[in-house]
């Protein structure tokens, strides 16, 4: 079992509908910023990756599921988390929580995805395989 990879966010009027409520799409967003963070902090910055392998990891896939709403000022913890290792995609899970902390209350759900990234040439943008180191470190 992988241990997920937790990346704090605030919630700027820039993330809100007329409302003062996340609109949908950006948590997409915060999931893509979490997923960076967690390949950073593995020590692989994705521009330097394409630099010197001469691939990327795009989007192929994403799944969102929509429990609660994230408002203006909220803090949030994103998580990124391993679930699925291919020779040419990744499964990645996120998951958007309230921060409770202050209250002593546990976090609160309030949007679930999965995402899938695939590798692909930078060049061609066409399918190949993840380069064994890569996942490796990943692992």
């Amino acid at each position: 079992m992988h241990m997920a990879f937790e990346h704090p966010v605030r919630v700027y009027w820039e993330d809100t509908d007329a409302g003062g409520i996340v609109f949908y799409a950006n948590y997409l967003k915060f999931f893509e910023r979490a997923r960076t963070e967690w390949l950073r902090a593995l020590g692989i910055g994705q521009h330097l990756l394409r630099e010197q392998s001469g691939g990327m990891f795009v989007v192929s896939e994403a799944r969102l599921q929509y429990h609660a709403p994230a408002r203006l000022d909220d803090a949030l913890i994103v998580t990124a988390e391993l679930m699925e290792k291919g020779r040419a995609s990744l499964t990645i899970q996120h998951r958007a929580l309230l921060n409770n902390e202050r209250s002593g209350s546990p976090a609160q759900l309030l949007c679930a995805g999965e995402v899938r990234i695939g590798w692909v040439d930078a060049a061609s943008l066409r399918p190949a395989r993840i380069p064994a180191a890569l996942l490796e470190t990943i692992s």
